[in-house]
């Protein structure tokens, strides 16, 4: 049941007056459930809890935290459909998207709990002492990752569970040792509760400490703008607007102790397409990117809003068929009114921008907050000279490129801003002689994609999803896999320490027999 409460640790709290509502887009209405903004007192609150907690959850062994997520995961299954069904209505989204999106968020928790079972993921490097080595001694050093303190993770408005309460962030940064207080979304804050409870309940179930993770409601900036600027927050970790990861970054840059911010904060995903693909497959490409550019009408962080390709016959085909293919798909609803209206102005921003010219839109009637997709075109050199049409439009919108000559394309290229992903498509023997464009492209992104389309982010260890600014905040890092715990560690050295005082992980014989780099070799032996 929701109760419209804060989770202050194990203890649920309705301290503010202030109140607010989630909204049904699809039904266009606000949901039955009142709110409590989170009060200063309780955002305190909830990151002393977090501190205390700190202290004993970062001593915890990696098999007592894997228990937690693997707990986590069980007590969201455990909803049922009263998640799915809270989920559906705050955002619009159908329930396949909602029972897909459960079961990544399940998955990425297990996937944390797999990784710290195996236990290499410190990167233990050990160089032994050689008190003989001539002209002076070598001292003993071992180094291993800890973790940083209290994480504020802020939940993101695209993705109710994979990216929010229980989402990636949270399951990384408790995977690192790290306590973790939720910024709740206000789009989806029934949600929100239902898994903030679920993570309650699991972490009583598994003896974790109190505050290790609370949840608090905000519909405005202020409750974020409080927990960046927190003494005891160490780390926040944010998916959303570039303005408002910009904001959180710069509050946190200008604090007495300034903390990392990782910001995921929006993409284009520019899509190359060489002649070679268009000659061969064009109307197939077409067709995949039609599908690609409305899918969950837009609203993904890799939706494909910039394809770039050369003048020709074959481009002709392609952008008319991209255009007939558009104009056949039905419109979905978006997250919220507010997106929606976000998605018609940018749309009108783009497509009043001089010499930029309309291949299709959605002619058709359509559902209040339902977006009709369109395409532009337009010639590189305008869109070089045109710094508007480089933005994001979050939504199912897409600008051709048309480019006189592969000098030209490779110019556009070299201009745009770090992406999360880039997409080259053409044959295998073109792309050998495309070497010029694909170091471009690798320059710009996080993440390139051969002959296929950038929507759908795989959970695994070898993904990356991150790239240059503004993309995000710092393109050495991953949001998603396994990879994403190292963004609430850090390295630390221990030098000449007693055996018996050392971590597990840095002891000479190895008990938690791990992968270790011991004087320059990986090995799992004990010295």
């Amino acid at each position: 049941m929701i109760t419209g409460k804060n989770f202050i640790g194990t203890v649920t709290s309705a301290g503010n007056n202030k109140t607010y509502s989630t909204f049904n887009p699809k039904l266009n209405k606000p949901t039955e459930w009142i709110f409590h903004e989170a009060s200063q007192e309780e955002v305190n609150a909830a990151v002393e809890k977090a501190a205390i907690a700190f202290e004993t959850y970062r001593n915890f062994p990696d098999r007592k935290k894997a228990e937690f997520l693997k707990a986590i995961a069980s007590e969201i299954e455990a909803l049922g459909n009263e998640l799915i069904a809270v989920y559906v209505q705050e955002s619009g989204l159908p329930e396949g998207r909602a029972i897909g999106e459960r079961g990544r968020t399940m998955g990425q928790l297990r996937a944390f709990a797999t990784l710290l079972e195996e236990g290499s993921w410190v990167e233990a490097t050990l160089d032994t002492a050689k008190p003989d080595r001539e002209p002076l001694p070598k001292v003993d050093i071992r180094k291993m990752l800890l973790p940083i303190g209290p994480i504020a993770v802020f939940g993101a408005s695209n993705f109710p569970l994979a990216f929010s309460t229980a989402g990636g962030d949270t399951a990384s940064a408790l995977a690192a040792g790290c306590p973790v207080i939720v910024k709740s979304h206000p789009m989806h804050a029934g949600t929100g509760e239902l898994v903030a409870s679920a993570i309650a309940l699991a972490a009583k179930k598994t003896g974790m400490p109190d505050g290790v993770f609370s949840n608090l409601n905000s519909s405005d900036s202020q409750v974020g703008q409080l927990l960046t600027m927190h003494p005891k927050v160490k780390g926040v970790g944010f998916t959303g607007s570039t303005k408002g990861g910009m904001a959180l970054y710069q509050l946190a840059a200008e604090r007495k102790e300034p903390i990392p911010v990782f910001a995921e904060m929006g993409s284009i995903n520019p899509v190359v397409v060489l002649p070679s693909a268009l000659e061969q497959k064009g109307s197939e490409w077409a067709a995949q990117y039609a599908g690609s550019i409305v899918l969950g009408a837009g609203q993904f962080c890799t939706n494909p809003g910039l394809i770039i390709g050369i003048k020709g016959e074959a481009m002709d085909g392609f952008i008319t068929k991209l255009g007939k293919e558009i104009e056949k798909l039905e419109p979905s609803c978006m997250l919220h009114p507010n997106i929606y209206e976000g998605y018609e102005k940018g749309k009108k921003e783009l497509s009043s921008q001089a010499k930029t010219m309309e291949v299709a839109s959605f002619k058709g009637e359509v559902a209040p907050n339902f977006a009709g997709q369109k395409i532009l075109t337009v010639a590189a050199k305008d869109f070089l000279d045109n710094p508007v049409l480089h933005k994001e439009v979050f939504g199912p919108f897409s600008i051709v490129v048309q480019c006189r000559d592969k000098g030209e394309l490779l110019t556009v290229i070299q201009h745009l801003e770090g992406q999360l992903t880039g997409t080259i498509l053409g044959t295998e023997t073109e792309i050998k002689m495309s070497q010029d464009v694909i170091n471009a492209l690798v320059n710009r992104v996080g993440r390139i994609i051969f002959n296929g389309v950038p929507t759908g982010v795989e959970v695994c260890p070898s993904m990356m999803h991150g790239g240059p600014f503004p993309s995000t905040s710092d393109s050495r890092f991953t949001s998603v896999g396994t990879s994403a715990i190292r963004r609430w560690v850090r390295p630390v050295a221990f030098q000449n320490w007693p055996e018996e005082l050392l971590p597990d992980a840095l002891k000479t014989n190895n008990p938690l027999k791990i992968m270790r780099l011991v004087n320059g070799e990986h090995t799992k032996q004990s010295l």
